[in-house]
């Protein structure tokens, strides 16, 4: 579904991915995993097409995304923190995206129902709250019915109670066949969500591999153990 081939792109002097290939597929929920600065963001802008690898290429479907932003149209992506028009109220910024987006199909209005965006439509985005701007993010990334959904911390800020409406969603669509990629450095919010676990270390993908594997490969029974044994394992 989204093939990264030999990507590189540096910053400077910062090397910030180093020959990165991954291929991502659907009907799985891949976590995109790793300490700071090791590559994550770069890979989900290089996606995006926010920036531009300094080699390698990106496709999705089967085709180059190079010069061509129609495949965006297959992708929801919610933001680690959503900056809006300050002065716009939730309402006007949904209907401002269908604009943009010009979607004719069926949306998916599960979050907007499920965490009550109708109670503070008419509130401007500088008066939310951090979590509250979260569902509002969340929201707009599923409305659209997309086949690839990347989330950036999308748990960060949310209270328990949205945070477990927000995880049966993410289980749905990937029931549907959609491909979720997840970012977090709270790997404890991935278990029981994840299909597959890529694991970043300096601009590198260090390893990438089903959850199946990690529980045989470590003896585990839990994402967030497994990552950690397998760390220290490849470590001696």
């Amino acid at each position: 579904m989204i093939h990264l081939n030999n990507i590189s792109k540096s910053f400077g002097k910062t090397q910030a991915l180093k020959n990165v290939s991954l291929q991502l597929d659907a009907a799985k929920c891949v976590g995109l995993i790793g300490p700071n600065a090791c590559g994550k963001t770069t890979i989900i802008k290089t996606i995006l097409s926010m920036v531009v690898p300094d080699s390698g290429e990106i496709l999705v479907n089967g085709t180059k995304i190079t010069g061509d932003v129609r495949y965006k149209a297959s992708i929801g992506y919610m933001p680690q923190i959503g900056r809006y028009p300050d002065n716009m109220t939730v309402s006007q910024v949904i209907s401002m995206i269908r604009d943009i987006r010009g979607y004719e199909g069926k949306e998916d209005t599960e979050l907007y129902e499920e965490f009550g965006v109708n109670k503070f439509c008419d509130k401007k985005m500088r008066t939310l709250s951090g979590g509250t701007t979260q569902k509002v993010s969340a929201t707009i990334a599923f409305l659209f019915d997309p086949p690839v959904l990347i989330l950036d911390e999308p748990t960060a800020g949310l209270d328990p109670v949205s945070s477990g409406i927000f995880r049966d969603k993410i289980v749905r669509e990937r029931e549907k066949g959609k491909l979720i990629l997840i970012t977090s450095h709270l790997l404890s919010e991935l278990d029981d969500l994840l299909t597959d676990v890529v694991f970043m270390q300096e601009a590198e993908v260090l390893f990438y591999k089903s959850v199946e594997e990690l529980y045989t490969e470590t003896g585990e029974e839990r994402v967030s153990k497994a990552v950690g044994k397998l760390l220290k394992l490849k470590m001696r």
